[in-house]
């Protein structure tokens, strides 16, 4: 199906085609084209290298320091920040037809088409043109970045002659300190400029490819890059290989008669240490690209096709009745994957490896939204993720006893550890960000049953991030716990007293802390946990405050949130949001405007904490505050929106999760995807329309079908098993695919399911009265009859 006019790509269930070059759009397609295995990424960029909007090609964690700049300032500011570098580019194969380069903005394009396969895990390009002196060409590549060989990406690119015979020489080049577009300063969205950040330590060559070594000025970090060459054509073609500090080249000639093809597989390498030799990391990528030519391309192929075979039997989540939307909830599991597949105890950015968005930072955005979906669609990703916070807990002590308290302080943004938020009301008082790799843990440990990941990782983090609550609170003269002074996940309300979510998450990381310790004393007891510590915790969770306005008969979002003046909507024009980029934090602290879900989030995350009456009269409430100037409120609002009855809501808000990046909803696509948003699409379904919710009990599903919809199906994994739900208007079917029989809830109704699918009936849902948003803030109508 071709896109509107308005879309930059064709609506297909299992590809996302731009079926033209569109040059406007060029920074939201090279996003969303990218590839990645969680080590190594690649913008969609062009193979040509230009025209481009931002050029990108990343490695997990490889960051150059910079200075945080302060008007005035303090104890405890972090002196330095971090940000992702735009390391050696592999990317570029140049083309050049009787001495014209092939650059799509000179002569004549007859066909453009990309297409990102998310079954094969490849970008693929078919182009042909004709240059200003009139010769035609046909341009084949198909580009992997690969999910079985960590180091290793790879391009297969074929050129034919189509009129009349032509001396073509091909570029396959390495090069590092690209040249990068100026950034826009204002927005704090966007990444930090770096000029030539790398420093050549080491180049070398062979007649079929190059190497080149470096190493960043100021983080100290040493990266190899490395590419080899297989060239299949007719006879007398000439392949050489040349290497300077910061480019490495491989020049492939030949004349080709018309119906000839000049076939090239470029082999691509990439590591980085902080502690290994020039040679030990030399020899690292070549071992790598040695055993990727003797896996071959087409091996590479099949190996990645294998992988995501094995990934969609379980992940694939199918939606009748909305084709646009089948197509994002596909894209947006696979770019969940990509971010973390490989990562290997490394972060997962809140852009992935997709773009410098945010300076390639990871937020708490990871175990909230990226981890409850990976736990149960790739387990060994999320533990590797959790087992990345074990890592940098020593300096999580550190921040910690910097801020006065015990336990662990884990920073906010970071790459590699350090605090790098130098707005420390949105930095480093939001502490929430320990709870939520708490509840990460418990969330994993639930749904694989992993007894010794929750020993030997899980309770380090439980036990460090407990021992911050119960520093960081105190107990008042009436006895509540109380959490002062703190910022919550709405960013336009901070440095706040009792928030709800922090002090229900907070809660919950006591209470799972003590029950951890328990379970495994001995190792608690390694820790210097003993019976006294976990009392003061239960003690703690037991009496903490949860704040309750009486008369409006809601949570306030914090102590005295309902009693400030609710912001004026009516008078803020479209133009003005998202605010953070027009109005001063000072007048955001003061009213009652939300910039995404808080006290919404803490319905999800904690819904037994509330009554069901209780939820429906908060989430009517926040409703009308909440703007959504940040992508992670929709999906949110979706899942609560589906559990309180709003389920034409719920889907407007689900495909606005979804389609963040398709539809460039926040107009910054182009500095990277929003994983947290795509990841949140997953729990939409799941969590929302699927109803799924666990606790010590077990698992179960409440599972309800948007009107717009007529079927929807998904899978995940549950503690060694393989689930498949399927939702229909008036009844739902559990099948256990693989695995033991087990015991699950349906609207509240325990069921045993062994080989025999379960269908049971859906209940009747109770008209609900709708809610209303902030004046020109609503997300776009979606649903039949809007």
């Amino acid at each position: 199906m071709s896109p509107d006019p308005g879309r930059a790509f064709a609506v297909e269930p299992w590809v996302v085609r731009e079926p033209r070059l569109d040059l406007d759009r060029m920074g939201q397609v090279e996003s969303v084209f990218a590839l990645s295995n969680g080590h190594i990424g690649l913008r969609g960029n062009l193979d040509e290298g230009e025209p481009h909007a931002i050029p990108g090609t990343y490695l997990n964690s490889f960051y150059e320091r910079r200075p945080l700049p302060y008007a005035e300032g303090g104890y405890g500011y972090p002196e330095s920040g971090q940000t992702i570098i735009n390391v050696t580019n592999g990317k570029l194969i140049r083309l050049l037809v009787e001495d014209e380069p092939f650059d799509l903005r000179y002569g004549q394009l007859s066909r453009h088409e990309r297409v990102l396969d998310l079954r094969a895990g490849t970008l693929s390009r078919d182009v042909e043109w004709t240059s200003p002196a009139g010769r035609v060409v046909r341009v084949r590549s198909t580009r992997l970045v690969s999910l079985t060989q960590r180091a290793i990406a790879a391009i297969e690119y074929e050129v034919e002659v189509v009129d009349a015979p032509a001396l073509l020489v091909l570029q396959s080049e390495l090069v590092a300190n690209e040249q990068l577009p100026a950034r826009d300063e204002a927005d704090p969205r966007v990444e930090a400029a770096l000029t030539d950040p790398l420093v050549a330590e080491q180049h070398r060559c062979d007649e079929a490819g190059a190497t080149l070594l470096h190493r960043t000025r100021k983080s100290g970090l040493r990266v190899a890059a490395a590419m080899d060459h297989e060239v299949e054509g007719p006879d007398g073609i000439k392949v050489t290989s040349e290497a300077t500090d910061d480019t490495g080249r491989t020049t492939v000639i030949t004349r080709l008669e018309p119906g000839q093809t000049l076939r090239l597989v470029k082999y691509l390498a990439y590591g980085w240490s902080a502690r290994r030799s020039l040679p030990a990391l030399h020899d690292q990528v070549r071992a790598a690209l040695a055993a990727a030519r003797y896996t071959s391309w087409e091996g590479l192929c099949a190996e990645q096709r294998q992988y995501l075979d094995e990934f969609w039997e379980t992940a694939d989540v199918e939606i009748d009745g909305d084709a646009e939307l089948q197509q994002a909830v596909r894209l947006a599991t696979f770019h969940v994957l990509q971010a973390g597949a490989r990562a290997e105890r490394r972060a997962i950015g809140a852009k992935g490896l997709t773009g410098e968005g945010y300076d390639g930072h990871t937020f708490w955005d990871t175990e909230t939204f990226c981890l409850p979906v990976l736990s149960h669609l790739a387990p060994d990703a999320a533990a590797d993720a959790l087992r990345w916070r074990q890592s940098i807990l020593p300096l999580a002590y550190e921040r910690a006893e910097q801020l006065g308290l015990k336990g662990a302080a884990f920073p906010w943004r970071t790459i590699r550890g350090q605090e790098c938020s130098g707005y420390w009301p949105a930095g480093t008082a939001a502490f929430h960000i320990n709870a939520d790799i708490a509840d990460a843990v418990r969330r994993h440990v639930a749904a694989t049953g992993d007894v010794v990941f929750e020993r030997e990782v899980g309770l380090e983090l439980l036990v460090a991030t407990a021992r911050l609550w119960r520093s960081l609170g105190h107990h008042d003269s009436a006895g509540e716990f109380r959490i002062d002074g703190v910022t919550g996940p709405d960013e336009y309300t901070a440095i706040v007293d009792n928030n709800v979510y922090t002090n229900l998450m907070a809660q919950q990381n006591l209470r799972v802390a003590a029950e951890t310790a328990a379970r495994h004393s001995r190792a608690a007891a390694r820790l210097g946990v003993n019976a006294e510590e976990m009392a003061s915790w239960r003690d703690a969770a037991k009496s903490m405050r949860i704040p309750f306005d009486e008369v409006l008969g809601v949570h306030p979002q914090a102590e005295g949130f309902t009693h400030h003046q609710v912001w004026d909507f009516e008078g803020t024009p479209a133009e003005k949001y998202p605010l953070l980029l027009n109005v001063p934090y000072f007048d955001l602290y003061r009213k009652q405007v939300i910039k995404q879900a808080d006290l919404v989030l803490a319905m999800q995350l904690r819904p037994d904490a509330f009554t069901p009456e209780q939820m429906r009269r908060n989430f009517a409430y926040y409703e009308a505050l909440t703007v959504r100037d940040s992508s992670l409120s929709a999906c949110t609002q979706a899942v609560v929106a589906a559990w309180t009855g709003h389920l034409d809501l719920a889907y407007d808000y689900l495909a606005e999760a979804a389609l963040v990046d398709l539809d460039d909803l926040a107009g910054n696509s182009d500095h990277g995807v929003h994983i947290a948003s795509m990841a949140g699409t997953w729990t939409a379904v799941v969590v929302g329309f699927g109803g799924m919710r666990m606790d010590e009990s077990g698992i179960g599903f409440a599972p309800r079908l948007p009107p717009a919809l007529t079927r929807i199906s998904f899978g995940l994994r549950w503690q060694g098993r393989q689930l498949r739900v399927e939702i229909r208007p008036e009844e739902a079917e559990y099948r256990l695919v693989s695995g033991p029989p087990m015991r699950l809830r349906h609207h509240g109704e325990a069921i045993a399911l062994d080989e025999e699918p379960q269908v049971l009936p859906i209940p009747a849902l109770e008209p609900v009265e709708p809610v209303e948003q902030p004046y020109g803030r609503g997300p776009r109508a979606r649903h039949p009859g809007s």
